[in-house]
């Protein structure tokens, strides 16, 4: 390294002596006149070694002064004499005690050195008096302090108040600025760099009256323009309780609009910092604004624009400083054409228009524009429009496609009872939808306190969650976050078109949805999200996934992919389709993480009387695919991991339709065969018992007492107004109605007839006897038993008479036990006598 610098220190050296030793360089002669009060100074550039070295004559010297009256021949020691030289020449103006060199400003001396060079001239004028500084074509640009011109020539302009000197400001050539009028003297500088060709000041000075400011500055503009301008002494503060013009001279045709960038207020004593206009054909001029105000817009023709200070507090003085562009555009061929924004039906809500990429990018000023006014003079590149009004809006602004709208709407619950039976609706409101420009975010922020939760639904759309295996393809997209004031959860990105019904969360919730294309304005007619407050839910979030038949549904846990937080538990309740067998499955073999502190868990559990709880920790295997014939529920609950290990997971549910084993299908054939061949031998059976069987003839004995005793009846109408002893159906073995005996004593032929009933009834139906009256019948006809007496009489009985052929006996002796066949009792009553002829 040492050696490196001597050798670095050698060549200096080296290249010094040989500028010294070079052959004499041209000289130069500069001859000033006394009268033109003019100084040249040439001089070493800050910041440059003395290796070149300025000889007159035998004498060197690194700064060369020459004066009004003087004549100086000299040269360079070197042959770049710019890389080492600067020159000043500066002009004293006195028009105080003596008349002002009035007309074109001229560069004088001529034939000086190729040296980066400055002009300046110094204008002493009495404060009575203003002065003006009027440029030739292509005019003057004002940049910031700091900033460069392309080709490197600037116009710096300094105005001079008794002892006080104000910077109005630096320029460049091709502006729109076209005048500078000044009160009092005027320091006005040129600085050209050495291989400038311009040989002319492009300026003149005239004399003007008092302008009663301290400045007033001209700019024009012609056709579609945009232009940056600054208050004096800017970023430095401007004059305390100064009054400054600045005149635009815009063609009638055209539109001018005027917007503050940056701006910063003085602590007032006295009277108020503003911004006054005069706008031809106003009814209101001067037209009185705040810095802070919306400034005026879409301006027909020239108008002034004036910034006034204030007296400014003596300890404490602040600083009044002002940025602001006026943009000139033609009228737009809708510039009349207004939109209906209607948003008084809504709360809590608002809708601001702005430039693509707005808040995070400035937009260049060079930019064309796009305004958007709330009136014909109320224009803004950022417009917000407040729920509860109506606004009529316009845009001037030749590409709407530049424009977005972003809207938000706050919901919050305090008291559940008040607001648990309510449902929002999370829709994008048509007074946006119908607007021109392209919805870019609409944000709902839903707030809650802590023992009240949030559910959101999609009834009939159902919500996709956005997955690698599954992405979401749909023309908009739901972003939803869950929030506290430590932490947030990124439940995920939803679609429609999907599985999950329901979604409850805990905390505050932020819902985003975000438009993709122009597809969204057809589909937004059918949104269908829905959000209610809910009481308070264990889960940190909870989903409802109700799959279509034959679905595969891909759920992930929230956050992904930076894993759930630590102790959170997220739950998922799957509904199963009738008919359908659901198969649950995970992509990874084990959880992927250790925990520190706690345990993370997976559940899983069909909802099912008995059914039993699968259960892994984070150390063990997940478990393999399973059939779930059941709703079921799927917990992932996490611990603290250790290190940087982030619990995510995957899991996947498909659908098939129930499958019927072959085995159960043979054994039901099988089963229905037996039962088919049992019913043909039961059938048959009866019919051949039929063919052999007695004539069966009922017997209906009206004196017994069918009513209760102690019961009142429950029918208003006795049974001899109704119909309830009227038979439907009559079997066909036996005969209801009266054994008929012919007069020679030969029996009756059956008859299937029934023949109304003329006796007494009561108010209650019929009922069949009791169990406990019942007797088994003998199929037997040589077995002959006694009919047991009824004990209780207080039911409406039945009694059918089995008869043999040829066996019919003479009851008309009530003492006499009845031969009867043993297949149904007998009533002992003799009043039984009256039923047979």
């Amino acid at each position: 390294m040492v050696a490196g610098q001597a050798l670095a220190a050698l060549l200096a050296a080296l290249l010094a002596a040989s500028a010294q030793l070079l052959p004499p360089q041209a000289s130069f002669a500069i001859s000033l006149r006394k009268v033109d009060n003019t100084t040249v100074t040439i001089k070493l550039r800050p910041g440059v070694s003395p290796s070149c070295k300025i000889r007159i004559k035998s004498v060197t010297g690194s700064e060369l002064n020459i004066k009004p009256g003087e004549n100086v021949t000299f040269t360079f020691t070197c042959s770049t004499p710019e890389k080492y030289f600067i020159m000043v020449i500066q002009k004293n103006i006195d028009c105080v005690s003596g008349p002002c060199p009035f007309g074109d400003v001229y560069l004088y001396p001529v034939q000086l050195p190729r040296l980066n060079r400055t002009y300046i001239w110094d204008v002493k004028a009495s404060t009575k008096a203003g002065l003006e500084l009027k440029f030739s074509a292509p005019w003057l640009r004002q940049i910031e302090p700091g900033e460069t011109c392309s080709d490197f020539v600037s116009y710096n302009i300094n105005s001079c108040i008794d002892n006080a000197t104000v910077n109005i400001g630096t320029f460049c050539r091709n502006g729109s600025v076209s005048r500078v009028k000044l009160l009092g003297g005027v320091v006005m500088s040129l600085h050209l760099p050495w291989d400038s060709p311009l040989t002319t000041s492009g300026f003149n000075i005239a004399n003007r009256t008092s302008i009663k400011r301290l400045c007033i500055i001209e700019s024009i503009l012609k056709g579609e323009s945009s232009i940056t301008l600054m208050s004096p002494n800017y970023p430095l503060g401007f004059p305390e309780d100064e009054l400054m013009t600045w005149q635009f001279v815009v063609p009638s045709s055209m539109r001018a609009s005027v917007f503050f960038h940056n701006y910063s207020l003085s602590n007032c004593e006295r009277k108020e910092e503003r911004v006054e206009y005069y706008i031809p054909g106003s009814l209101s001029n001067p037209e009185v604004f705040k810095l802070s105000d919306s400034q005026p817009a879409n301006i027909a023709g020239s108008f002034n624009m004036s910034l006034q200070g204030c007296d400014q507090d003596a300890q404490n003085p602040g600083i009044l400083r002002l940025l602001f562009q006026v943009i000139v555009q033609h009228p737009q061929l809708d510039e009349n054409v207004t939109h209906l924004v209607d948003l008084s039906k809504e709360r809590n809500m608002t809708v601001t228009i702005h430039f693509e990429g707005w808040p995070g990018r400035i937009p260049l000023m060079s930019e064309p524009i796009c305004l958007i006014c709330k009136d014909p003079r109320t224009c803004d590149r950022i417009l917000t429009l407040a729920s509860g009004t109506v606004y009529r809006i316009s845009f001037l602004c030749k590409d709407l496609s530049r424009l977005r709208i972003t809207a938000e709407k706050g919901i919050s619950c305090v008291d559940l009872r008040w607001c648990q039976r309510k449902i929002y609706s999370l829709s994008v409101p048509r007074a946006i939808m119908q607007l021109p420009i392209r919805l870019h975010k609409f944000i709902w922020r839903l707030l809650a306190p802590d023992l009240i939760n949030i559910e959101v639904t999609s009834p009939s759309l159902k919500l996709q969650q956005h997955v690698p295996e599954q992405r979401c393809n749909r023309s908009y997209s739901y972003s939803i976050v869950s929030a506290t004031p430590e932490t947030e959860l990124n439940v995920g990105v939803f679609c429609p078109g999907g599985s999950i019904e329901k979604i409850q969360m805990r905390n505050n919730i932020t819902i985003s949805l975000k438009p993709f294309g122009k597809g969204f304005i057809n589909e937004s007619n059918h949104q269908d999200l829905k959000m209610s407050f809910v009481p308070h839910i264990k889960d940190e979030c909870s989903f409802t996934v109700s799959p279509n038949p034959k679905a595969k549904v891909y759920l992930q846990t929230p956050n992904w992919p930076y894993g759930l937080p630590p102790y959170v538990s997220i739950s998922w309740y799957v509904i199963v389709p009738s008919k359908q067998i659901a198969r649950l499955g995970f992509p990874k073999d084990r959880m992927g993480i250790a925990c520190e502190t706690g345990r993370a868990y997976v559940n899983i559990k069909e909802e099912t009387l008995g059914a039993e709880e699968t259960v892994r920790r984070e150390d063990e295997v997940l478990p393999d695919p399973r059939n779930m014939y059941h709703n079921f529920w799927v917990n992932i609950s996490n611990c603290k991991p250790v290190d940087r290990m982030q619990l995510t997971l995957e899991f996947w549910v498909t659908f098939a339709d129930k499958q019927i084993d072959l085995g159960i299908i043979l054994a039901l054939v099988a089963g229905a065969g037996v039962l088919v061949a049992i019913g043909l031998t039961v059938c048959c059976v009866k019919k051949k018992k039929k063919k052999t069987q007695n004539p069966m003839v009922g017997v209906y004995n009206a004196n017994v007492n069918t009513q209760m005793p102690g019961k009142k009846g429950l029918f208003r109408k006795g049974r001899q107004n109704n119909e309830s002893h009227v038979y439907a159906v009559i079997d066909d073995a036996v005969v209801y109605g009266h054994l008929l005996k012919e007069s020679n004593g030969s029996i009756a032929p059956e008859v299937d007839v029934y023949r109304p009933f003329d006796g007494r009834v009561g108010s209650l139906p019929p009922s069949p006897p009791p169990f406990s009256f019942r007797k088994d019948i003998k199929c037997s006809s040589n077995t002959e038993e006694e009919s047991p007496s009824l004990m209780d009489t207080d039911h409406d009985t039945y009694t059918f008479a089995h008869q043999k052929l040829g066996q019919l006996e003479d009851n008309g002796d009530a003492n006499e036990k009845d031969k009867r066949d043993t297949s149904m009792p007998l009533l002992e009553s003799k009043k039984q006598d009256g039923l047979v002829e």
